[in-house]
């Protein structure tokens, strides 16, 4: 990919272990911006401001993707195979102490054009029993384990890192909480539709409809490839009748956090989404120097999650050059709400709260216009301050990194949204 865009040498990307690294991470906000003009998602490339919401919808939204697809995350290909669900289990029993439906499935996605290459979407989908009709699902992207053996999750609300007395420690953070509101959960694993690491990328769905050969420059990368696995779910739910479909929340946490958020950008049916300490590459803005910076994602480690072209702004770019910047992807989700969550900077500054929070006010002019509400202040809150009046929430919680202390503020901030 280097040798394809003319590169020649990258930029070492900060050092997060090791304070006396010669390239140590900077957790020194003076130092932290030091390119503080975002790009402005309320003007055309030809320079016209946009002042309605016709103007939004019919021209600068298709060119902030447009930007997004071509630098950041890559272009989905317009032709995709589809995708078939097999039901390998439903069993009724307790999740704790309420008593659920659980359906695990596999999504089989069709191979036929290149059968040398496989690919396939874990999902367990768990419903309430005594539902008398379609519920409202919160369906998160997890870390490991999927419906074949669950996963051996974070921490639980309360307890950052950890698990509340008394709870299983294999229960997803935010099961609990949305079971008691009456509304079904559901879990995501995408890693064997698209692996997360760089050798992968002839592999899997990405792979797949390449028929086995390397990216081009704007190919899309795993970040896109996890993201139309949510979207691939999210068929699915509209074909079952347990689940009210325009009712579908999106979460996840660090790197599926990025994910959630992208997926949430790009698929408009997705109603609400929970974004846990995403970091650069998801909400933390691109224009930053605090903790993880453009030229981590662009290292070997991570390269694999954006489209190639990302590379140029390790090496003879910097982040200043793109076009677009991560406010701008809040605002493609706009006019649906938004929840960015985060830990203290203590255990959590690597992903870059107040990054994130700017990004949250960056994308505060398209939803006004839309008719929404910004969060309502522009200056970086004091930790535990719940901003949660406006249609873009943000709280910062001082736990690490973890989304579980902020599961009972994101729910409370969804019921504005989700009706049961």
């Amino acid at each position: 990919m280097m040798e394809s865009l003319k590169i020649t040498s990258l930029r070492q990307g900060a050092n997060g272990s090791n304070p006396q690294a010669p390239n140590y991470a900077n957790y020194d906000e003076l130092k932290a911006n030091p390119y503080p003009n975002l790009p402005d998602p309320l003007v055309l490339k030809n320079g016209k401001k946009v002042t309605s919401a016709e103007m939004w919808w019919d021209q600068r939204r298709a060119e902030i993707i447009e930007d997004f697809d071509r630098e950041i995350y890559g272009r989905a290909p317009k032709v995709m195979p589809k995708v078939n669900w097999e039901v390998r289990d439903i069993a009724e029993g307790f999740r704790l102490k309420y008593s659920v439906v659980t359906k695990k499935l596999i999504g089989h996605v069709d191979n036929s054009s290149y059968p040398k290459i496989t690919a396939d979407i874990e999902l367990s989908l768990i419903i309430p029993a005594y539902a008398k009709g379609p519920v409202p699902v919160i369906m998160e992207f997890i870390f490991g384990g999927g419906p074949r053996s669950e996963p051996v999750y974070r921490g639980t609300v309360g307890i950052p890192g950890g698990v509340s007395p008394g709870r299983d420690p294999v229960i997803p953070s935010g099961l609990q909480e949305t079971l008691a509101k009456g509304w079904g959960y559901a879990f995501i694993l995408c890693n064997g539709l698209q692996a997360d690491n760089g050798a992968g990328l002839t592999q899997g769905i990405i792979g797949l409809v390449n028929k086995g050969q390397p990216r081009k420059p704007d190919d899309w990368g795993m970040l896109r490839a996890w993201a139309w696995g949510a979207s691939c779910a999210l068929d699915y739910f509209e074909t079952d009748k347990s689940v009210d479909a325009k009712q579908v929340g999106l979460a996840g946490h660090s790197r599926y956090g990025k994910a959630a958020i992208v997926a949430m950008a790009y698929d408009q049916r997705f109603a609400i989404a929970f974004v846990s300490s995403s970091g650069a590459g998801g909400v933390k803005l691109h224009r930053r120097n605090f903790g993880e910076s453009v030229e981590n994602v662009a290292a070997p480690n991570e390269y694999h999650w954006m489209a190639g072209n990302y590379l140029k702004y390790a090496g003879p770019l910097t982040g200043n050059d793109l076009p677009v910047d991560s406010h701008e992807l809040v605002a493609l989700c706009a006019p649906r709400p938004v929840f960015i969550s985060v830990g203290a900077t203590k255990g959590d500054g690597w992903v870059d709260a107040k990054g994130m929070f700017l990004a949250g006010v960056g994308a505060g002019p398209v939803y006004r216009l839309l008719g929404k509400k910004d969060m309502g202040i522009a200056e970086f809150p004091p930790i535990e301050t719940a901003l949660i009046d406006g249609d873009i929430a943000f709280r910062q919680h001082r736990g690490g990194h973890t989304p579980g202390p902020n599961w009972l503020t994101f729910l409370t901030f969804a019921d504005r949204y989700i009706k049961k």
